[in-house]
């Protein structure tokens, strides 16, 4: 039985979760977490509300609000979308708990004590028409790295870069436009500089990492790391456990990656296993996972794996399955446009499953794909409902009417052997490619066997057979169930909700998790349940409604009420 921790984006408390969330880092997680769950490994699935990140205090000011309100209502909204999207979290919190607040101390001074956070002066800019210090996300600029107008002062979205506020050239404050002046100020450094070395010899070895995460990172450390300041001039967040700065908070990038132990440390304590953790984080035979998207990359394999090395005990990153981005209608995500599918939105008009489909198949994960709402329907249409659950309706009905409601006995002939075998080859492969994280080449394979095995079932006929050869239509009933099986089975953890659906029709009583993951377990007389369709066909009107929706519809829930 193997050990997975599996570690998802925190994601900023200060809007509703959109598609590109969910492409970029929680439908992977989840997919990976369920695969692991039905095989009968012990896993371990955590993430939480990022609540301290100035995107909150800026969204706070906007809507005047106090940051507390708006993080709240977000965490809120964000558990509602986890629910009926089927996004299995072990522990879903934030980092606004005294446990999260505690643990972030203990690294902190754990990392001073050993010298690795030193306290010096660092110029920031400071706005004297806001009268005040102005944190990274308060501040925009010219990228000096790719030359992007709208960097940040933490990163820049377009060429990835990690920066300093003072790295930007053309500074601006976000909230007046002003040109803010620089002056010096004290705070704590991280010495990621003691580290480079030692992380470059990790890194080389991870030969499994996405090329796109091992090129990315190598290139970074090969150029040499900085020592980055993990303090800011800002009231809201965790507080320095050092006397003399109580107007000073723990920078968010440097806490929040502490929030995969302190929820961890969380989960063991809910579960009345309070040392349950340590199976997850200090058994070296346990791996952990890190689900992001690709802006995260520096952070999950170079920042956090220095403070873990720094820290010492714990196990570093086995894997960062980091996705590239999704884009919309051939546009990228937007926030401050209003242009995206909103997740709560599409929620309260569609069911799950269709969209889980449609971005495990377009997953992002080597280059950035495209959502638009004339491929989903035709995804859902030709795919979901045409092939797959069309085999599934259509062997259920036929079967149920004429075998008395039972998969039949039969005798199975070499085609049906030599499909069958076929089927348990796709299991073992789909096996492989998901323990790579290999969603998209998965559901791929998947497919093919789903219309294989309708091409099969047109072969056969026994619609027409029954009349006059019902021993061969009840071998390719018996066959064609059993191909349904083991599907049901490989498609489960991107299909959990009409996975678990086509279980109750095979006859099948509890959980399909608890059933395990195999091939073949169909057994002759098992009586079956009344079929009903998976999936619904959507009418192309749909596409022309959302694609309008997208110009007029505002971020569902609004203002942080």
């Amino acid at each position: 039985m193997e050990k997975v921790l599996i570690g998802v984006a925190w994601p900023y408390a200060n809007g509703p979760l959109h598609l590109g969330h969910l492409a970029g880092a929680y439908l992977p997680a989840d997919i990976f977490a369920r695969y692991h769950r039905i095989k009968g490994n012990q896993v371990l699935m955590v993430s939480g509300s990022d609540q301290h990140g100035t995107p909150i205090t800026v969204r706070a000011e906007q809507e005047g609000k106090t940051p507390a309100e708006v993080a709240a209502f977000y965490h809120q909204d964000f558990l509602r979308s986890w629910e009926k999207l089927g996004i299995s979290f072990d522990l879903f919190t934030t980092t606004e708990t005294a446990n999260h607040a505690q643990v972030t101390h203990e690294i902190f001074l754990a990392l001073m004590q050993k010298g690795y956070i030193y306290r010096n002066m660092m110029e920031s800019p400071f706005c004297s028409r806001c009268q005040r210090y102005l944190p990274d996300r308060y501040v925009e600029g010219t990228c000096p790295n790719c030359g992007f107008q709208n960097a940040r002062g933490d990163q820049c979205d377009e060429c990835g870069k990690p920066l300093n506020p003072t790295d930007l050239l053309d500074l601006r404050c976000k909230i007046c436009g002003a040109t803010p002046q620089i002056r010096e100020t004290e705070h704590f450094f991280l010495r990621l500089t003691a580290f480079t070395e030692e992380l470059l010899a990790w890194v080389r070895r991870q030969t499994h990492w996405k090329p796109n995460v091992l090129n990315f990172t190598l290139r970074f450390l090969e150029d040499g790391l900085k020592d980055r300041a993990i303090t800011r001039d800002i009231e809201w967040g965790i507080n320095i456990p050092v006397p003399g700065f109580e107007r000073k908070r723990i920078y968010v990038w440097f806490e929040a990656v502490i929030g995969y132990l302190s929820a961890s440390k969380e989960w063991s304590q809910m579960t009345g296993q309070p040392d349950k953790w340590k199976e997850f984080w200090e058994d070296p035979q346990a791996r952990t996972y890190y689900f992001i998207g690709k802006d995260n990359i520096p952070f999950h394999t170079m920042i956090w794996p220095a403070m873990l090395m720094g820290y010492g005990g714990f196990n570093l990153p086995y894997d960062v399955p980091a996705n590239e981005f999704l884009t919309l209608q051939g546009r990228q995500f937007s926030t401050s446009r209003n242009w995206a599918v909103w997740l709560p939105d599409y929620l309260e008009r569609y069911d799950p499953d269709p969209l889980r489909y449609f971005l495990s198949i377009n997953m992002p994960e080597r280059a950035d794909t495209d959502f638009s709402w004339e491929e989903f329907v035709r995804r859902n249409n030709d795919e979901l409902v045409a092939t797959y659950g069309n085999l599934a309706h259509r062997a259920l009905t036929f079967t149920y009417r004429h075998f008395d409601g039972r998969v039949p006995e039969a005798q199975q002939d070499e085609r049906d052997r030599a499909l069958l075998s076929k089927g348990q080859a796709s299991l073992d492969r789909v096996d492989s490619l998901l323990g790579q994280c290999r969603f998209r080449e998965s559901i791929l394979e998947i497919m093919s066997l789903a219309q294989e095995a309708n091409r099969y079932l047109e072969e056969k006929s026994p619609w027409k057979a029954i009349a006059n050869d019902r021993a061969s239509a009840a071998g390719a009933m018996l066959t064609a169930l059993t191909l349904i099986d083991g599907l049901k089975t490989m498609l489960y953890p991107f299909l959990p909700f009409s996975c678990q659906t086509l279980h109750r029709l095979l006859g099948y009583q509890g959980r399909i998790e608890d059933a395990g993951w195999g091939f073949g377990r169909l057994r002759p007389g098992q009586k079956l349940e009344k079929p009903v369709a998976l999936f619904i066909k959507l009418d192309d009107t749909a596409v022309e409604q959302e694609k309008a929706r997208l110009s007029e519809a505002a971020p569902v829930g609004g203002k942080a009420a």
